[in-house]
C-alpha cells in the first residue's frame, strides 16, 4: 500500500504543476463557451473517489494517539485502521482536516484546537491523498497554525485545499490524479469563529462565496480538470436536516454550467457534527454533511452528551468517462458506508464490517442509514456499501 500511495502522490505533484501553468494563462473572467479541456482519451477508465468527514481531535483523541505511540510522540495510524481498506482501495481519497497543528508538544482540544502534526502521517498511511482544510477552526492559531498544518501535510505527501501560506498558493488549483482522470479539489468555509484573516493575507482561508466557488470551478475546468469536487464547511451544528443556506447554495452550485456542462461534479459537506442527507440535485450528488469521522465525546447545544457526534457516513463514488468529447464524467455508482468513532477504544469503526464480525451495532448503523437516505437518495440510486 505504501508504494501505491507514494506513486499516486508523485503523479499528483506533476499534474498540479502542469495545471497551475495552464491556469496562469487563463483569465478568470473568460467568456462562456471557452475551451473546457481536451476531449476524453480512449484510454480513460472509471475511477472511485472516497470522501470522509471531519477529523476533529479533542484532547481525549490526542491522548489516545499518545498512548498508541507508547508515550513518545503520537501515532494516529491505529485510530484509522478500521477504514484503511476502504480508503486505500479508492483511486482518490479525500478527508476533511478541521483543525490546525501545534508544535513542541503544545497541543489542545476545544475550543482552540492545536493538533499534533503526526496526524498528517496517519492520514497518509491510511491512504488519503488530499484533505480540505478550510473550516471555522482554520485560524485557531493564526497564520502560523496554517503554515504548520500545510507544512506537515506536504511532508507526509497529503495534498490540501482551502487554506494557503502565500497568495500564489491560494491561486493554485489543487489537482489530484484519479486513475487516468484529473480531479480538481476546491474547499471553502462559512467563517472562522470570529478570528480575522491575518493582516495582509486575505487569501489565507477560502471563505464561502457562491460567485467565487463557481469562478474557481470554471477556472479549474479551463485548466484541464476532468472532474471538479467542492468541499464546503457549512450547515447548522447538531441539525440533521440541511438548513436553508445549504439547500439554496446546493441548488445554485449544481445548476451552474458552462456550454451545457455542469461546472461542479460533486459537493462534500462538513461541519454539523452529525451525519446529514445525501441528495442528487440537477444531476449532481451533494452530501450535505458527512459527520465527524474522529472526535472526542461530544456535547450538543442542550448540554447533553450526544453520540451522534461520533457517527458519520463515508461517501464512495464511481466516475465513468464521458460518452463524447466535452461531456461530463458521470457518477455510475453512488455509495455510503456508515462509520462511528468508538470513543472507548479510540478507533474508527466501519459499521458494516463490525456487524459482519458480530458487533452489536445494528441500531447505530440503521440510524445513520435513515439520515443519509432521508431526502430520497435511495430512489436516486444511492446504496449502502461495504
Amino acid at each position: 500500500m505504501t508504494v501505491r500511495i507514494a506513486r499516486r502522490r508523485q503523479v499528483a505533484l506533476a499534474l498540479t504543476a502542469v495545471l497551475a501553468a495552464a491556469a496562469a494563462c487563463q483569465a478568470r473572467d473568460e467568456e462562456p463557451g471557452a475551451r473546457t479541456g481536451p476531449p476524453a482519451a480512449a484510454t480513460h477508465r472509471p475511477f472511485t473517489l472516497v470522501a470522509s468527514g471531519d477529523v476533529l481531535p479533542h484532547t481525549s483523541v490526542i491522548e489516545q494517539a499518545r498512548f498508541d505511540a507508547g508515550g513518545a510522540g503520537h501515532d494516529f495510524r491505529p485510530m484509522f485502521a478500521g477504514v484503511a481498506p476502504v480508503v486505500s482501495g479508492a483511486d482518490l481519497a479525500l478527508c476533511h482536516m478541521e483543525t490546525v497543528y501545534g508544535e513542541n508538544g503544545k497541543y489542545s482540544g476545544y475550543p482552540e484546537f492545536k493538533s499534533p502534526p503526526e496526524i498528517a502521517q496517519g492520514l497518509a498511511e491510511t491512504g488519503y491523498d488530499g484533505c480540505s482544510t478550510a473550516s471555522n477552526h482554520s485560524l485557531d492559531d493564526g497564520a502560523e497554525g496554517i503554515r504548520r498544518t500545510l507544512d506537515a501535510l506536504d511532508q507526509a505527501g497529503v495534498r490540501h485545499a482551502g487554506t494557503a501560506r502565500t497568495a500564489q498558493e491560494a491561486r493554485t488549483v489543487t489537482v489530484l490524479p484519479a486513475g487516468t482522470a484529473k480531479v480538481a479539489h476546491l474547499a471553502y468555509t462559512f467563517g472562522t469563529n470570529g478570528h480575522p484573516l491575518p493582516p495582509g493575507s486575505p487569501w489565507a482561508v477560502n471563505l464561502l462565496d457562491e460567485n467565487r466557488i463557481v469562478a474557481d470551478a470554471r477556472a479549474a475546468r479551463r485548466a484541464g480538470a476532468d472532474v471538479v469536487v467542492v468541499s464546503v464547511h457549512w450547515g447548522t451544528e447538531w441539525q440533521e436536516e440541511p438548513d436553508r443556506r445549504q439547500l439554496t447554495l446546493a441548488r445554485s452550485l449544481t445548476a451552474a454550467n458552462s456550454a451545457g456542462r455542469p461546472d461542479i461534479d460533486l459537493i462534500l459537506g462538513t461541519h454539523a457534527h452529525v451525519p446529514q442527507a445525501y441528495e442528487k440535485i440537477n444531476g449532481t450528488w451533494v452530501i450535505y454533511g458527512m459527520g465527524d469521522q474522529i472526535a472526542g465525546r461530544m456535547t450538543n447545544h442542550q448540554g447533553d452528551l450526544d453520540p451522534r457526534g461520533n457517527q458519520s457516513a463515508l461517501g464512495r463514488f464511481t466516475f465513468t468517462p464521458p460518452a463524447a468529447p466535452g461531456a461530463r464524467w458521470e457518477v455510475s455508482k453512488a455509495e455510503f458506508i456508515p462509520q462511528m468513532y468508538d470513543i472507548d477504544a479510540g478507533r474508527v469503526v466501519n459499521l458494516n464490517a463490525a456487524l459482519a464480525q458480530g458487533a452489536d451495532l445494528v441500531g447505530v448503523r440503521d440510524r445513520v442509514h435513515a439520515v443519509v437516505l432521508s431526502r430520497g437518495a435511495g430512489q436516486q440510486g444511492l446504496v449502502m456499501g461495504e
